[in-house]
């Protein structure tokens, strides 16, 4: 069964801006997905709506065999522990050390006042350290988020979602704030805990190239729509101007090299 079932899915804002426009695909456990398509083509809308933080206009969106938009209250609350959602900006505390932005993570496992006094167990402890060290964030476990780089930032971002143990990981422009190192390093965490978790991931990115190299299986959208869904290797270069217009130029590199996953 699909993890991810997306059916005849539009969300409108208001009744003139359609972002998305009758999107169907499917997301098998285990897969690497990547959402390539230019700004405002509707690639962050459609994340939001998987873990609802917007709500979708009309179709159906299931996961792990629920329908998303009829989920409230508790069960919407376990639905989104169940996908762990990375940021373009990180949306850490700032004034907050590693540790307590990476136990953030366990809120929605937690009732009001265990979340407000910040009560976690020893074991979430254990397994937040854990992961701070897999990442390779020890040193910086105590320090405050805003003494860290870019790419620890993002790490820290991915150590929270971690330990929420998600099934899915979605990850909103990981990497369009970081420079090419941080950026591979960022692409190479992701695919290792795909690799070696079986944890689904769903990346929006607008480099086609960094697409190319990662991703199990390529979605493009324009304007809203599904215009591409597919293996990497058989995108062309007429599909990519095709989804990027204009932008296409400088997007496209010699389809030939591939870049060994």
């Amino acid at each position: 069964m699909a993890l991810l079932e997306v059916e005849a899915l539009t969300k409108r804002y208001g009744t003139e801006t359609l972002a998305l426009n009758d999107i169907t695909f499917d997301i098998q456990p285990g897969e690497f997905v990547v959402i390539i398509g230019p700004s405002g083509a509707g690639k962050s809308t459609l994340l939001r709506c998987v873990n609802r933080l917007i709500d979708i206009s009309s179709g159906d969106l299931r996961f792990d065999g629920l329908s998303v938009p009829s989920l409230r209250g508790r069960a919407l609350r376990r639905h989104r522990t169940q996908i762990g959602m990375i940021f373009q900006h990180y949306n850490l505390v700032n004034r907050l050390s590693v540790m307590e932005n990476v136990l953030h993570g366990r809120l929605g496992y937690k009732g009001l006042v265990q979340g407000i006094l910040g009560l976690y167990t020893a074991e979430e402890k254990r397994d937040a350290v854990r992961i701070i060290e897999s990442l390779g964030l020890s040193e910086q476990s105590y320090k405050r988020c805003d003494q860290l780089s870019g790419g620890q930032k993002q790490r820290v971002g991915i150590a929270r979602a971690l330990v929420q143990k998600p099934k899915m990981l979605l990850c909103d422009e990981p990497i369009a704030s970081l420079d090419p190192n941080a950026a591979k390093i960022i692409m190479d965490t992701l695919r290792e805990i795909n690799r070696e978790t079986g944890i689904t991931v769903l990346v929006n990115l607008h480099q086609v190239d960094v697409a190319l190299r990662y991703a199990s299986r390529i979605i493009g959208i324009k304007q809203g729509t599904v215009v591409y869904d597919g293996h990497p290797d058989r995108l062309t270069s007429a599909q990519i101007h095709h989804i990027y217009g204009s932008e296409a130029g400088d997007l496209i590199l010699d389809l030939s090299e591939r870049y060994a996953v």
